[in-house]
Order: structure tokens, then sequence, then C-alpha cells
């Protein structure tokens, strides 16, 4: 296994532009789905964790509450404190799924959007499990990406196939599946609400959306490879100077014991 695949939090170091500017960002009925499922409020305290860029903090932080994130990588930490600068209610820290550095039962709910996948499990558990209030939260958001309902999203995934790093190696559809998420939760009852969402993208779009990937190749021959076949891949397939991705956003829920 590459070192990149050993070290997550170093693998989009030199993807955080790309990722704010090209990711799916999240949909305001993301949080109404969490106010009607576990009874969110504008005074609970959100901890991000994995925050990254902060996509999915920026959606907790319109409804009120006040979001701590939790990131270990520097550049991606960066880009999180810059994108969500606006917000006096945001803050940062330099911290790990495993080791938040945050203080005992100071939180209602510990969030992860697309990063749950890199954690380690257990130990992630058990400092869940810490920095949690009773009764509080554990909210797990991906934006699953569909891959054959349409003939761009067919041909879109079997590119990434060809020209990818180590994508089955990493892709959260291995790493953190359903029978997966359930261990983490139980013995308590975890449950799944999904949403859909899209992208329209033009040709830049499209590239910075791949390029903003861990498992896509940023140089060499890989990549000049890739390079010099997208456009082709785009102009069969774009419809008014654009193509769609299409995504299933599912939020897995649940409570933790102790």
């Amino acid at each position: 296994m590459p070192d990149a695949a050993r070290h997550p939090e170093a693998r989009f170091s030199d993807r955080a532009e790309d990722y704010v500017k090209y990711r799916p960002h999240y949909s305001p009925d993301v949080v109404k789905a969490v106010q009607e499922a576990c009874t969110l409020r504008p005074e609970h305290v959100i901890a991000d964790v994995g925050c990254g860029s902060g996509l999915l903090a920026e959606i907790f932080l319109d409804n009120g509450n006040r979001v701590i994130g939790v990131e270990p990588n520097r550049e991606m930490r960066r880009a999180g404190e810059e994108y969500l600068a606006r917000y006096s209610s945001f803050s940062m820290l330099d911290g790990t799924a495993e080791a938040t550095t945050l203080p005992r039962m100071s939180v209602d709910f510990a969030v992860a959007g697309q990063a749950f996948h890199w954690f380690r499990p257990d130990e992630t558990r058990t400092e869940f499990a810490r920095i949690l209030m009773p009764k509080g939260w554990v909210v797990l958001v991906w934006h699953d990406r569909n891959v054959d309902s349409t003939p761009f999203l067919r041909a879109y995934e079997d590119f990434i196939r060809r020209h990818s790093i180590d994508y089955e190696q990493v892709t959260h559809k291995y790493l953190a599946g359903y029978a997966a998420l359930e261990r983490f939760f139980a013995p308590n009852k975890m449950r799944l609400i999904q949403q859909h969402n899209q992208q329209r993208l033009g040709f830049d779009g499209l590239r910075g959306r791949l390029l903003s990937s861990s498992y896509i190749p940023k140089s060499g021959e890989r990549y000049e490879a890739m390079s010099r076949e997208l456009p082709q891949l785009f102009s069969s397939h774009a419809a008014g100077g654009q193509v769609v991705l299409q995504y299933d956003t599912k939020i897995y829920f649940g409570h933790l014991d102790r």
C-alpha cells in the first residue's frame, strides 16, 4: 500500500483549492433532516470531525449552531478557516477523529462529511463517546456518486477506474459500507436518511471535480494520459456545455453507548 494510503491525513494537501471550488456542497435539507430526526436546535454545539474545507460545517453554521472543526491536514485546515471566516461561531482545531483534543462531554453532535472512511473506527468510537454529551448524536454524511444511472455516469466511472491510483482501495463504498457502520453504532440502532443532489459542470468544473479526488494522479504519465482523454469524455456527453453528476446523499445517525 502506498504511503498516502497509510497516512490519509496527507492525501489532500495538494487538493484543498480544488476541493473547495469543485466538490458538491451540502443542501440545507441535510440540516432539516437532522432537525426532524435528532431534534437539532441552534443552541447545540457541533464537532465537525474531518472538517476539511468546511462544506458540511457551513450548513450547520447557517442554522445558528456553534461548530468546532477538527482537521489534521494543515492545508485543508487553512482552506476551511478561510472559507468559513465570515462565521464568528466557527473555530478550527488541529486534531484527528481518534484524538480530537476536545474536552470530555463538550459537544451535542459529532458529525463527519465525506470523511469517516478515513477514520480508525474503534478508536473513533471511543473518542466520540468521550466528547459527546449524554444522549448526544453521531451524524455521518456522504455524497455517494451515482455510477450507472446515465451513459455519462457509467463512462465517468470507467474513466476513473482506468486512470486512478488506488480508487478501489480507498473509496468509502468499500471502507465504510453499511455493515461496517452498523458495527460502529452497535449495540445502538443506526438509522439512515437518503436525499438526492447533483452538480452541473462545464469542462473546467469537471476537471476540477476530478482532481479534487485523492485517488486521481496530478502529475506524471498517468496524469498526462488522463488529461488527453478527458476532453473527449466531456464532449461526448455534454448537453448545453455541461455534464451532470448525480449523488445520493446518505445521512447515517445514532447514539453511542459510553
